[in-house]
């Protein structure tokens, strides 16, 4: 076997599986395969003969199976919305996500059989592939609490008046106008409905229900009970025609279903490969490393902070948590000082920060879940991110009504209008 029928086969490999699963296939690390794709380090034959075996068997036996619809992911982060959808039987065929980190985590996640595009405002909306369903949890800092406050006092612009960002909504309105999915799923924070006085979630709804001619179903949803932390966002459930959706038939978890302790490192837990070169564990200590420990300077600030705003009537303040407990919103800010979430280890001891991989626990994320970027990137992605198993049980609950829609248009003209 030659070097290039190696890249040959492994570029067909990837079109199939993620570069973490050709990792475990070859016995190697996910980095070994990116330099592979980057022509950095050759393919041994022996890894070639890995890739056509994965090829020859799990490649057709598992891995191509008919999806039920297909979907494109905008902004599509770390692929959060994606994984829900996937696991519902859903095909994505088109990728948008401009950040180069978010990037990479996506690409060693998922197979590459399709585009994974850049900034979506310099793509058009033709150029876009058909789909049935399209997927969106676009920017939420225009609408956000912390956004709009960190705008405000800037003096910049927010929501549609700011250019960097708020814009991005039409860009999602005009790909829906161009294609006309049968569905669609955008993922926003709760604050969308309130931001400027209900103006911004009014325009909003005009757009997709009376420029569009979609019926929109909006809800906000905690997430606490799918994991233990309390994450309320709002999606916007919409469908091109007619529909029995409703949002009674979902069903939220009881409020202590999980709690920390089910997402936090625990002695004698199994380390995934890839965790052990990122040093999340001390093995030896059976517990997260000890670099997330707090200094004794940080530490202190932040009780001193906290004091200071208590004595004031303010609420703001570390938020410090055990095993028996939920925590507060993980958000993208949590690598400046993980104040929001910080682990308590007992009376007189710093407390420590969440690892990368208990963040990425707590959105709901699998331990298989490859996290290639470093704990800065990786704390901005998982507090950016949808948590999984809410986005499963919404695609669950949309699928019955995108098959429904999708078998209604393949039916002739004349019986449509029979029935």
């Amino acid at each position: 076997m030659t070097q290039e029928q190696a890249l040959e086969l492994l570029e067909k490999a990837r079109q199939k599986f993620s570069q973490q699963q050709i990792a475990e296939q070859c016995g190697v690390k996910a980095r070994t395969v990116r330099r592979w794709e980057k022509r950095e380090t050759d393919i041994k034959l022996v890894y070639g003969a890995s890739l056509r075996e994965m090829l020859n068997s799990k490649g057709r036996q598992e891995m191509e199976q008919e999806a039920n619809f297909t979907f494109i992911d905008l902004f599509a982060g770390i692929g959060g919305i994606r994984k829900g959808f996937e696991s519902n039987g859903g095909r994505c065929v088109w990728t948008s996500e401009w950040n180069k980190y978010a990037q990479q985590t996506y690409r060693e996640n998922f197979p590459m059989d399709h585009e994974l595009a850049g900034d979506i405002t310099q793509i058009k909306p033709e150029d876009v592939p058909d789909h049935d369903v399209l997927l969106a949890g676009f920017p939420c800092q225009p609408f956000s609490i912390a956004g709009v406050s960190k705008k405000n006092s800037l003096g910049m612009a927010h929501g549609f008046a700011c250019k960097a960002q708020g814009t991005l909504f039409f860009d999602v309105a005009n790909v829906i106008r161009e294609k006309q999915p049968t569905a669609f799923l955008l993922e926003n924070v709760k604050n969308l409905e309130r931001h400027d006085k209900g103006n911004t979630f009014r325009v909003i709804m005009e757009v997709l229900e009376n420029e569009l001619g979609y019926r929109v179903y909006p809800k906000v949803v905690d997430a606490k009970g799918f994991v233990p932390q309390h994450r309320e966002r709002i999606y916007l459930v919409g469908f091109r025609e007619e529909t029995a959706f409703s949002w009674d038939d979902f069903r939220q978890p009881e409020s202590d279903s999980v709690l920390m302790g089910d997402i936090l490192h625990r002695k004698g837990e199994k380390v995934p490969e890839h965790d052990r070169e990122k040093g999340y564990y001390d093995e030896k200590k059976g517990r997260a490393a000890d670099k997330y420990i707090l200094s004794d300077k940080l530490w202190a600030y932040l009780q001193n902070y906290a004091a200071k705003h208590k004595a004031k009537g303010n609420g703001f303040g570390f938020g410090l948590v055990t095993r028996k407990d939920t925590a507060r919103t993980l958000s993208a800010r949590y690598y400046k000082d993980g104040s929001e979430i910080l682990v308590s280890r007992g009376l007189g001891r710093n407390p420590r920060r969440l690892t990368p991989r208990e963040c990425a626990r707590l959105m709901g994320y699998p331990d298989d879940f490859s996290i290639p970027v470093s704990d800065t990137q990786a704390y901005k992605q998982f507090g950016n991110s949808v948590v999984v198993p809410v986005i499963e049980q919404i695609a669950a609950l949309m699928k019955p009504h995108i098959i429904t829609l999708m078998e209604a248009e393949e039916l002739p003209q004349q019986l449509r209008f029979t029935a």
